[in-house]
């Protein structure tokens, strides 16, 4: 378990999540299996900062975000949203309770291009959260200038209110997907890959948008993305992902300074630069795809990849430890440790 820091407050915690999706069967007498997506998650996620979520696709990460949210009913664990000096356990809600609590937990989708009702107005898009909630009485006067408002706030010009999503750009349509988002005052927005589709130049305009809006509402991020570059620049925090585990969690500066699970050095050595040579980083190849999250590997389960792997990491599952102030790490030999192995991979 972290370490709470004592400055500051925990909004959500995540205790041994695990979401498995049953396979569907091909024989009559066929074992049910089951996908892994989360194998048991735990993790605290602090009010006020942008928690970065990292991995390879596939590994589990939006489906971490969309559990938390409980859009999936976890298969194990507990999700406690702290609010008002109450601990909310999330899976004990009854769906009209949740219901509520939807106000104050947000989703910013990835594809701006499907996530938009065509047959809805910008203004109709924004308001009708706001209706559902109770916020506002549809074709109240006072909505259309509160709409007028989160528009201006997320770069939209009022004209907009009446357009359709197809008259928009792909930067136009995520700002109207977090202006959506953001006109309930939400205290925790998952962001899953809410800058993946777009150009770089819209993905910096998008992320200066976010960091504005975190600071002016307080709000919390889960930023779910693969792109470290971005998630450096947006992140307090970062947490990486792989096969449905967390495998390093540790301060945006830290992982990236002091890096110690295998996985995570080779995912920042595939970060591009325009330096030469690299910048004197060595590019570490992964070999092979990701198992298969319905069978994985045993022990470790990236030690099919790894080149650092030993007997050790075949047969036992390493223990998610704190190793330096708020670094954790799943690994039997992490990387600056006196006991790292050398490289020499064993078959």
């Amino acid at each position: 378990m972290q370490n709470e820091n004592k400055d500051r407050k925990v909004l959500l915690e995540v205790r041994d999540v695990k979401q498995y999706f049953p396979v569907k069967k091909t024989k009559l007498r066929e074992k049910q299996r089951y996908v892994r997506a989360n194998d048991g998650i735990t993790l605290d996620i602090y009010e006020g900062e942008t928690l970065g979520l990292v991995g390879e696709s596939g590994c589990g990460k939006s489906t971490l975000g969309r559990t938390i949210l409980q859009l999936y009913p976890q298969t194990h664990g507990d999700i406690i949203y702290h609010k008002d000096g109450k601990a909310i356990n999330l899976k004990e809600q009854t769906p009209e309770q949740m219901r509520v609590l939807r106000k104050d937990l947000q989703l910013i989708f990835q594809d701006p291009y499907s996530s938009l009702n065509p047959r809805m107005t910008v203004g109709q898009i924004i308001g009708e959260g706001l209706t559902s909630h109770g916020i506002f009485k549809k074709n109240d006067p006072a909505m259309k200038e509160y709409i007028f408002k989160v528009m201006q706030e997320c770069g939209l010009d009022t004209y907009m209110f009446n357009r359709y999503p197809h008259q928009f750009s792909g930067g136009q349509r995520q700002r109207i997907g977090i202006a959506r988002s953001l006109a309930l005052n939400p205290r925790f927005v998952v962001c899953d890959e809410a800058v993946s589709a777009l150009d770089v130049s819209i993905q910096s305009q998008i992320l200066n948008l976010l960091s504005d809006l975190k600071k002016k509402a307080g709000l919390t991020y889960l930023f779910i993305t693969h792109d470290l570059s971005v998630v450096k620049y947006i992140s307090d925090r970062i947490a990486v992902m792989y096969l449905g585990n967390l495998v390093e969690l540790a301060d945006a500066e830290a992982l990236f300074s002091d890096t110690l699970h295998p996985y995570t050095e080779a995912l920042l050595s595939a970060i591009p630069t325009t330096e030469e040579n690299n910048g004197g980083r060595e590019r570490i190849l992964l070999e092979g795809d990701i198992p298969s999250p319905v069978s994985p590997p045993s022990g470790c389960k990236f030690h099919t990849r790894c080149r650092y792997c030993q007997e050790k990491c075949k047969h036992e599952v390493p223990e998610w430890r704190e190793i330096g102030e708020n670094h954790w790490v799943a690994c039997h030999f992490p990387l600056h440790e006196n006991n790292a192995p050398t490289g020499e991979v064993i078959e």
